[in-house]
């Protein structure tokens, strides 16, 4: 057995995969009808359809699960953040860790938890 995918629930399923495209470089491989297919796994499935599956109520910025990903540049990354479109509602903007990764927390649009940090050696 083997993970093929992570999904997450989202409100506007347009204004996701711009959020996902601008500032993760994530291209669509499948769009089918509010179920959106990322590359690197990542699907995205409107607010209305995963209600219907789960028959509860969808809770956003639950703090229960993060998306993480990997940058070198998180300066730039950072600086990225500051100047999109819409405002960045962080957790914790850039900080070092006391074993030297630099990470960011925020929020997507839609509550996920995100963080970015940079690439950790082993």
């Amino acid at each position: 057995m083997k993970l093929k995918n992570v999904l997450i629930v989202v409100k506007d399923i347009e204004k996701a995969k711009a959020f996902y495209k601008e500032l993760f470089g994530l291209d669509v491989v499948l769009d089918n009808d509010g179920n959106v297919i990322l590359t690197e796994g990542l699907v995205l499935q409107e607010k209305t359809i995963w209600k219907q599956f789960i028959n509860k109520d969808v809770i956003a910025q639950n703090n229960a699960t993060e998306l993480y990903f990997e940058e070198a540049d998180i300066e730039g990354f950072a600086a990225k953040l500051e100047n999109y479109k819409e405002p960045i509602q962080y957790v914790n903007r850039l900080m070092e860790h006391s074993w030297g990764q630099k990470v960011i927390r925020f929020y997507d649009p839609d509550g996920n938890l995100i963080e970015v940090g940079t690439p950790v050696l082993n």
